[in-house]
């Protein structure tokens, strides 16, 4: 038995339908805040129960009997993660899991200015404290390109921060590859990356919309705090702008720039570039 948790948010979903494909139904459970919303996987018999990090005793039960525990990361940036995410580990060596794998972040190591690092970090170390066999995958950044580029279709411009190589990661592939790992016979100890193979800059981005869109786009290097000033103007609550500027000043420190061949062993295939991604943003 495999339990996924957070399986109705876009990662956690996306592994458990890879997983799917991987074993039968009846070997996979969910551990979800609101089982209504899993009803689609209750209805292809995954095993479903009601469990959230807040909750201790619900999270045993939906544990239980789980060889493998994924404990998806919390992102609440109001809620002490750290504490929570301790709660899970917890439940699961309580429920008698055999691993628990948890979705850390690429770069989770001391130093890194990225706020949330620390909170994985801290995991990380209640995971090695837990005495149980565990995995922190380290995903590279696989949010939305538009959301670290901003809206270079409309403007021809990517005007951000200073930068540095990222290599930015489709979470398609992520959860294809958090399936592999799961379901497969290879055991990963401690912290792995799962990253595309290639690291980039906004500068190599720039060039290669350039070269798609046939039209010249340009990178423009913002000052950090005329960076902040102009995300507040258009809305963004200060908090998470001074947030995002860690994640860059965490990029242009090298922080990112890391890029590892493991996903594409686990997938059998070459992963998603960003030229692909981005020729697909354009053609949407």
């Amino acid at each position: 038995m495999i339990v996924v948790t957070g399986a109705t948010g876009g990662l956690g979903g996306s592994i458990v339908e890879h997983l799917l494909t991987r074993m039968p139904a009846d070997r996979i459970g969910v551990s979800v805040r609101h089982t209504a919303k899993a009803q689609h996987f209750a209805d292809r018999g995954v095993r479903v129960r009601q469990g959230a990090y807040e909750d201790p005793a619900a999270l045993r039960d939906s544990f239980a009997g789980a060889e493998q525990v994924l404990l998806v990361s919390g992102n609440d940036p109001a809620a002490d993660m750290v504490s929570l995410h301790r709660n899970a580990i917890e439940a699961a060596v309580a429920a008698g899991a055999q691993r628990i794998l948890y979705t850390s972040q690429q770069g989770a190591v001391p130093g890194n200015p990225y706020r949330p690092s620390g909170i994985h970090i801290a995991t990380e170390a209640i995971l090695d404290d837990s005495g149980v066999a565990w995995t922190a995958l380290r995903n590279g950044a696989y949010g939305p390109l538009d959301q670290v580029l901003g809206p270079w279709q409309d403007t021809s411009v990517i005007a951000r921060p200073q930068d540095g190589p990222v290599p930015y990661t489709d979470r398609a592939d992520i959860a294809e590859a958090t399936a592999a790992i799961l379901a497969g016979d290879r055991s990963f100890d401690g912290p792995v990356d799962l990253t595309a193979p290639n690291a980039v800059t906004f500068n190599d981005v720039a060039n290669i919309a350039s070269d798609l869109t046939g039209r010249p786009v340009k990178r423009i290097v913002l000052d950090d705090e005329q960076w902040v000033a102009d995300q507040i103007a258009i809305g963004v609550p200060e908090q998470m702008a001074r947030l995002m500027l860690t994640w860059y000043q965490a990029a242009r420190a090298g922080f990112f720039a890391e890029a590892g061949p493991l996903p594409a062993e686990l997938l059998g295939r070459k992963p998603r570039t960003v030229a692909e991604r981005l020729a697909a943003d354009v053609a949407a």
